[in-house]
């Protein structure tokens, strides 16, 4: 379609005449209910009408630009992964006094569980890592473990709201929604936040794990598959094409610039113009990330894509290596979705949980780091890995293996983007249960990431209900400088 197309009439004649009419109401209603009475101020200082994920400075040099987090929906255990308890050796089934809290609620006491894998110590820093990853064990050299964790719930959807946004509650921003508000894309072609879901499903609370909360939708996480259709409803509607498009965003663009020139303090309406563009670059660029063809043999196998149990994460890891070369800030994996066994929720048989979720994850997460750093991109990138909480060393019933959620004490690992390699902070208890050599919150675990990515967790803010909000909320946080 071209503009003598029109046939004498305006863009906006044009618009209210065809069928995008309808669009163009809708958005003048939301944007009417939608005005903010203060402008929002960005970590540069920027304001007003402007591409919200326009590139922004740091607070200060940054050691990371991207970030890949690599989340074990349900709870992966600690005393089975990486945190080595020989004191539990030979005493499975041995009735103790420990307190715990789970979703069986408070315990004072329990029977062990000993660890049914064993372990090995792995690299130059001789670290014990279980026979559940070997191939992510031979990469300890290059990852720092986080071994005294602690969050403020022990129930999955409040606890994943926690590990996401900071909070126990539903409505705020997550850490990929922070990241992308403070520094914005260096990719103009596809979202700033991108999430890739288990095949199994989402998990527990759905969207809210990657909400932009009270800022603009344009910091919210966007779906992303390994194949197929990388974005549902991406390609262009049958019988419309990209010139046809290209004229109806024009045309509402005039409308809405118009709209927005005696409202230049409404961040929320230059976020809703900004993603009519990005949605018409994602159907030409989105697919060309998600063409495994342009990578080698090689490498595919790497990552396991050429077996069954390893195939989907492994697709998800080449992927997340992919984007973070075009740009993407924030990438997030789950592993696990749904309830019962499809996650890491092991409540009944350890070893049949574990060993499902583990020999899917381990390969691809190995190559991940490898590929990383063989193409110098590791030290940009920061990778975490980690669940919204551990498990106890003790059973959950009377019968089985299981172990019930464990916010006491846990462990999570960082590895790039400026992090030190092939170093253990933090312990808990000789059974696991708790946190007791340099606990900490997760929060600290936020503020690690924003100081990682050159932000001041504690300086970067949004202004919304009447307060400066901050993801680590109003009191002072320090970023974990052991692994710094």
């Amino acid at each position: 379609m071209s503009n003598s197309n029109f046939c004498g009439r305006t863009r906006r004649e044009f618009l209210w005449q065809s069928g995008a009419g309808f669009a163009g109401t809708a958005l003048s209603g939301m944007l009417q209910r939608d005005r903010f009475g203060r402008s929002q101020v960005h970590a540069a200082g920027i304001t007003g009408h402007q591409n919200p994920l326009a590139p922004k400075d740091p607070h200060f040099a940054p050691k990371a630009k991207n970030v890949i987090f690599l989340f074990m929906y349900g709870g992966p255990s600690h005393i089975d992964t990486f945190d080595y308890k020989p004191a539990m050796k030979g005493r499975d089934n041995q009735t103790i006094e420990v307190k715990t809290f789970g979703r069986g609620g408070h315990k004072n006491q329990g029977r062990i569980v000993e660890p049914r894998w064993d372990f090995h110590q792995y690299g130059q820093c001789g670290k014990w890592v279980s026979d559940l990853f070997p191939h992510l064990a031979t990469c300890v050299d290059d990852i720092a473990f986080l071994h005294s964790m602690t969050a403020d719930s022990p129930i999955h959807g409040s606890a994943m709201l926690m590990m996401n946004s900071g909070k126990i509650t539903s409505g705020s921003p997550c850490l990929g929604s922070w990241v992308n508000y403070g520094l914005g894309s260096v990719n103009e072609n596809l979202p700033g936040f991108v999430v890739m879901l288990d095949p199994s499903g989402g998990p527990i609370s759905g969207a809210k794990n990657w909400s932009s909360g009270y800022m603009p939708a344009t910091y919210q996480g966007t779906i992303l598959r390994s194949k197929g259709s990388p974005i549902i409803d991406l390609n262009t509607p049958a019988g419309t094409t990209r010139a046809m498009q290209r004229e109806l965003l024009d045309a509402l663009k005039d409308l809405n610039t118009e709209h927005a020139a005696t409202r230049s303090d409404n961040s929320e309406l230059a976020a809703r113009i900004n993603s009519y563009e990005l949605a018409f670059k994602m159907q030409q660029y989105a697919p060309e990330a998600v063409d495994f063809s342009q990578e080698t043999e090689e490498t595919q196998r790497m990552y396991g894509i050429d077996k069954p149990r390893t195939q989907d994460f492994g697709r998800r890891c080449l992927l997340a290596r992919r984007l973070v070369e075009r740009g993407v800030r924030f990438i997030q994996l789950y592993s696990g979705g749904s309830h019962n066994d499809a996650n890491w929720d092991a409540h009944s048989d350890m070893e049949k949980n574990h060993n499902f979720h583990a020999g899917n994850t381990d390969q691809p997460i190995a190559a991940l780091l490898k590929d990383l750093k063989q193409r110098g991109m590791l030290k940009d990138t920061l990778v975490i890995w980690g669940g919204e909480f551990g498990r106890q060393p003790t059973a959950e019933y009377a019968m089985g293996t299981g172990r019930d959620h464990n916010a006491y004490g846990f462990t999570m690992w960082m590895a790039g983007g400026g992090v030190k390699g092939g170093v253990s902070v933090g312990t808990t208890d000789e059974l696991g249960s708790a946190a007791v050599e340099s606990p900490m919150h997760v929060k600290r675990l936020h503020a690690t990431v924003l100081h990682q990515m050159g932000l001041d967790p504690n300086g970067l803010s949004y202004y919304f209900g009447g307060l400066d909000q901050k993801l680590v909320g109003v009191e002072h946080v320090e970023p974990i400088k052991e692994i710094i």
